[in-house]
């Protein structure tokens, strides 16, 4: 029996090229997991610390040596404490990914939930009552919306306003939107730590600016002492915003544009259909009445 070994190789070599190509798609989903500012500072101090340990074993250092292998024995429990939100976020996002349909996934929650918190927005900005609408987008809200009172409430601006009125037990805290719903009210938010965020705002910004840099989730902002609108993204204020502002940054995360073609083409075909039909139906009725 003859045994074709470059066969074996040939196939040994493509299986090395799929081991590799998992590998690195498994580093990319890491590095999208942990996109956010916090979690890349955190690695940014493991990358110097397995420096300072390769750099202690390339000298000799026996001492510091020590003291890193020492840490290293613990570094797995470690790896896992600090960034188990991380790790949770990753694991439910791939499980929505493989489970849930994007077009009803919470990253899309349309146009009318843009349009309630508009209103009730530019509403409460006009008699300067502080409000923060945190939502989200696809890391889990889940540990914040778990901090505040549970509602699971249609999206209204009646609503949202009414959440917000001073001296109400809901007031203070934010808003937490999931998956075009009101999760929680007062519920508690990060604050940033940030020293360039400006003086004159206080801790409901900070709140807001803390949560955007801890998760991928928008927050939409109210003064009270001013009426003034922000937005937070990404660790950023985008102040005094108009209407159409807010809208056209909201729907850039939370329209789905593809599910407003797939209904606008359904609605197309629908009015065709009924159209033709109709005038079917009109020509039948005329060549009745000329029969007649």
């Amino acid at each position: 029996m003859h045994i074709d070994w470059s066969k074996i190789f040939a196939w040994q070599q493509l299986f090395n090229v799929v081991d590799i190509l998992i590998v690195w798609f498994l580093i990319y989903q890491v590095i999208k997991t942990i996109k956010n500012k916090r979690a890349l500072n955190i690695l940014s101090g493991v990358i110097v610390f397995l420096l300072v340990k390769m750099l202690s074993t390339l000298f000799h250092l026996e001492t510091l040596d020590w003291i890193m292998n020492s840490i290293i024995q613990w570094s797995v429990l470690g790896v896992i404490i600090i960034f188990q939100p991380e790790i949770r976020n990753g694991l439910e996002k791939i499980g929505q990914s493989l489970f849930v349909s994007r077009k009803h996934n919470y990253a899309n929650p349309g146009e009318d939930m843009i349009q309630a918190i508009i209103a009730a927005c530019e509403y409460m900005s006009k008699r300067r009552i502080g409000a923060l609408i945190t939502i989200q987008n696809e890391q889990s809200l889940n540990d914040i919306a778990d901090t505040g009172i549970p509602l699971n409430a249609d999206i209204t601006s009646q609503l949202l306003i009414n959440i917000f009125i001073p001296n109400t037990p809901l007031h203070d805290g934010a808003v937490i939107i999931q998956d075009m719903h009101i999760t929680s009210a007062a519920s508690f938010l990060p604050l940033s730590e940030n020293p360039n965020i400006p003086k004159e705002l206080g801790t409901r910004h900070r709140a807001a600016v803390g949560v955007s840099e801890t998760t991928d989730a928008l927050t939409v902002v109210v003064s009270e002492e001013t009426g003034e609108i922000t937005i937070t993204e990404g660790g950023r204020l985008h102040r005094r915003l108009t209407d159409q502002e807010i809208h056209d940054m909201l729907a850039l995360y939370y329209v789905n544009e593809e599910a407003d073609e797939d209904e606008s083409i359904w609605l197309k075909m629908a009015s065709t259909f009924f159209t033709s039909e109709n005038t079917n139906h009109r020509e039948a009725r005329k060549g009745d009445e000329d029969d007649e």
